[in-house]
């Protein structure tokens, strides 16, 4: 089962048990250091009006619309005449058997899954979604008029859920061009084709019912680089990694994710962002992206209060990672990121997006908000080594704080999993029903500061904190990261 949170569905389906299971606007041209995309453009023009007949678009597009049947290996302990044994008594489970093994040899099991995908070369490279071909023992792609061929993965990018395949073919094949994602407007029609459910290229229409997704219900939906179209077409498990098209038939986005928990609400990946990351994926197989080295968390009223911000706007830095970019650019924690490479930063989550995005080795200039006043630094991006660039825990704040904290010493230290002389002040205890507990403050938090003040003992924080007090904010330590919680009596 392809699940990444509760509030949503990746789309491949497991055929055996029918189980259900990012980049921005901001990112860098899509043909940047190649000289001829692979793929097809589609023509300019608005494709927002709704036409008489669905049908010849399907028509046009279909041809190039694939399904996609997976197989991979699972192994299951003991085969079926053990199970059969222990189910019906005969044999009690881990009971030696007549030849003296307690353990039957392991079964191996070709569990299958479908999806979808679409053709974007004649030489027959497909895109699909990483979910559907990852970990295959086997990839067939199934074409409109019944065609099998089997595939090779040429490139995988586990971080936007994308990927591009291959089938040998002896003459050109079909194709679909590529649209533009973002100029596409809000409310305008639609079409999604694919596999939901094995039924091979079933077509829905709906419009685009929002851009710019990155959460649902307050969660992340899959990882930092989301930025989805969400829409109402119907889509269902199987039409993962199918086209969505707007009413040129060009493709728009990448049938992804559905809300598990809501109907007609399902999200596809950019075409703008797949754009910018195809090429990576036919020549190295992967993506390289760019490294600043921070750790990051939204701005909440609270912390805009004090951190003296005129909006909620941007990215609090919680915390600046050694020896990386952001250190060597002289950034801070606590300052507030509101612009990088000329692209404002409006929500917390832009900024992974366009960092990301942005070429290792690129200098580019980085607006920050320190003490409530503009700066300019520069920052030289590094390679990404792993997911190092992350959101820090968002907790929402609220009211009546209520905790207790015993000082810092070694002991504790080592406990925690910190070094020793580590300062600051541990929290021992928080009552549930608080403004603290609300603020998501945890027990073994370790207090930094409060109210930008650095603590190293329970009275500075006594004091920092002040008695007649209606707010504050704290910078915790939590594991190996940083965070500001901010505290409201009155909200």
């Amino acid at each position: 089962m392809f699940k990444a949170s509760r509030h949503y569905v990746l789309l491949g389906s497991a055929v055996a048990l029918l189980a259900l299971a990012g980049v921005s606007p901001g990112m860098r041209s899509a043909s940047a250091g190649i000289a001829k995309p692979f793929w097809t453009e589609g023509d300019p023009g608005d494709a927002s009006g709704r036409p008489d007949s669905f049908a010849d678009l399907a028509d046009k597009v279909s041809p190039a619309v694939v399904n996609i049947k997976v197989e991979r290996k699972t192994s299951m302990k003991g085969g079926p005449e053990e199970l059969f044994e222990e189910f019906f008594g005969q044999r009690k489970p881990g009971e030696k058997g007549e030849k003296g093994e307690k353990h039957a040899p392991p079964h191996q099991m070709r569990v299958p899954s479908t999806g979808s995908g679409f053709v974007v070369s004649p030489d027959g490279l497909i895109v699909t979604n990483n979910h559907v071909v990852e970990s295959a023992d086997k990839v067939v792609v199934v074409f409109q008029d019944g065609t099998e061929k089997e595939a090779k993965i040429v490139g995988r990018d586990p971080k936007t859920d994308l990927a591009l395949i291959k089938v040998a073919v002896e003459k050109p094949i079909a194709i679909v061009p590529l649209g533009d994602s973002e100029h596409l407007r809000v409310g305008s029609w639609v079409m999604a084709i694919g596999n939901p459910f094995g039924l091979d290229h079933t077509v829905t229409v709906g419009i685009l019912s929002a851009k710019g997704r990155s959460n649902f219900g307050g969660e992340q939906i899959a990882g930092p680089y989301d930025d989805f179209l969400q829409t109402d077409a119907s889509i269902n498990p199987g039409n993962s990694g199918g086209p969505l098209c707007d009413m040129k038939g060009r493709v728009i986005g990448i049938n992804t994710a559905i809300a598990a928990n809501g109907q007609g609400i399902g999200f596809a990946i950019p075409i703008d962002m797949v754009k910018s990351l195809l090429p990576q994926l036919l020549e190295h197989g992967s993506v390289t992206r760019g490294w600043l080295g921070v750790q990051i968390q939204r701005v909440t009223p609270a912390l805009a209060k004090t951190f003296k911000l005129g909006d909620q706007k941007g990215a609090l830095v919680g915390q600046v990672f050694d020896d990386s970019p952001a250190s060597k650019a002289k950034l801070e924690r606590g300052d507030v990121i509101t612009k990088f490479d000329g692209k404002d930063i409006r929500d917390y989550d832009d900024l992974p997006r366009i960092v990301a995005s942005t070429p290792p080795g690129a200098a580019v200039d980085v607006v920050i908000l320190r003490d409530g006043k503009e700066r300019k630094l520069k920052a030289t991006l590094e390679k990404m080594k792993e997911e190092e660039i992350q959101p820090a825990s968002n907790e929402q704040t609220d009211s009546d704080w209520g905790f207790e904290v015993q000082p810092m010493s070694d002991e504790i230290a080592s406990q925690l999993g910190l070094s020793a002389g580590t300062k600051g002040v541990v929290v021992a205890s928080v009552d549930p029903e608080s403004a603290a507990a609300r603020a998501g403050l945890r027990r073994g938090d370790v207090i930094l500061e409060a109210n930008r003040t650095e603590i190293s003992s329970p009275k500075q924080l006594k004091d920092a904190l002040g008695k007649n007090a209606d707010s504050a904010v704290l910078l915790v330590q939590r594991g190996d990261g940083t965070l500001y919680l901010a505290i409201d009596k009155d909200s």
